[in-house]
């Protein structure tokens, strides 16, 4: 849902990467990255087709899965926001491609022929944002020293990928260095590779309406209230105790090791007595009211940069206790 993006650059080289495995295995030369033809004969065209579709189920796969996940950037930064990174990305890592190959050779001496074809580079690329921006949240621990967290399944599969073939560590690194310089904004790339707002119309038009999806009806159930304000107010309360699911493990060990008893009022004390303009009479009286919560500047300051207003970090800094990882994820999803 709200990522139509994503969905097609999932169902479409996928599908025509199955086909060109189980059917048209003669039209594979085609799609193959060779980078001599395209040195040498000019043939330009073999950088559209062999770095869009993957000839190797398993990368085919993986590549799949890392789309998936990565489906957050287009939910966050919109549609043309994130075709513009991904077409940034694949033209900085094309050359950077080149750029890797000529100094392998130049310092290892061996010569690089082809590359593994796919929209690699991108995928690769997208790691960078995903490091940047994405807050890191334990879910669990392995024999009490490595940590789990909700980001340790996609490095795998960025490592399984990486691990596919003999000369896709080039593609890695040229993807990883494309990715660096579009979002750090070196040299001005993001604004020169850009996706002009009369194509980003022309698809929104076309082909949005083919790859668009439904709301979820999970999502649906959860606001069963009469007015916005209700429905607001029982998806808080949701994300509380969703909250506090995810951190009840690692509170519980905690406990046990002091000999004491979980106290749950400790954990998101603001989000129990928020303050609701509508529901006065439910409103805590002032001896009822916590404390407020002092505010960390460089916490506020690191949420702005992802994009929040000063109003909305310093509010939700202070329902989660100064939590920077549990106040990005109230964010993201208010």
């Amino acid at each position: 849902d709200k990522a139509p993006l994503s969905k097609s650059l999932l169902l479409v080289p996928s599908a025509i990467s199955v086909l060109l495995t189980l059917l048209f295995q003669h039209y594979q030369k085609f799609f193959a990255y060779n980078l001599q033809a395209i040195k040498e004969d000019f043939q330009i065209w073999r950088l559209l087709c062999g770095r869009t579709v993957c000839l190797d189920l398993k990368d085919t796969f993986c590549s799949s899965l890392l789309i998936y996940n990565f489906r957050i950037f287009e939910r966050r930064y919109g549609s043309r926001k994130f075709s513009s990174f991904l077409l940034g990305a694949w033209m900085l890592s094309a050359l950077f491609d080149l750029l890797l190959v000529e100094l392998a050779q130049y310092i290892f001496g061996f010569t690089i022929n082809s590359l593994p074809s796919g929209f690699l580079g991108p995928v690769f690329a997208l790691f960078v944002p995903f490091y940047c921006s994405i807050p890191r949240v334990q879910v669990t621990q392995v024999l009490g020293y490595f940590s789990i967290t909700n980001k340790t399944l996609v490095y795998i599969l960025g490592l399984q990928l990486l691990t596919s073939g003999s000369y896709i560590w080039i593609l890695a690194l040229s993807g990883l260095i494309s990715g660096i310089c579009y979002n750090s904004s070196i040299l001005k790339v993001h604004q020169i590779l850009c996706v002009p707002s009369w194509v980003a119309k022309v698809f929104s038009w076309t082909l949005e309406p083919i790859f668009s999806s439904a709301e979820p009806t999970s999502e649906i159930r959860v606001g069963m209230g009469a007015t916005v304000d209700i429905q607001r107010q029982q998806r808080m309360e949701l994300l509380d105790r969703q909250i506090m699911m995810s951190q009840v493990a690692q509170m519980r060990r905690q406990r046990q090791q002091q000999g004491g008893m979980i106290n749950w009022n400790r954990l998101f004390p603001p989000l129990r007595h928020r303050h609701n303009a509508n529901y006065q009479d439910h409103r805590p009286s002032d001896q009822e009211t916590p404390p407020p919560t002092e505010v960390s500047e460089e916490q506020v300051a690191r949420l702005m940069e992802m994009g929040f207003s000063r109003g909305d970090a310093l509010e939700a800094l202070r329902a989660s206790n100064n939590d920077l990882n549990v106040a990005t994820n109230f964010l993201l999803q208010h």
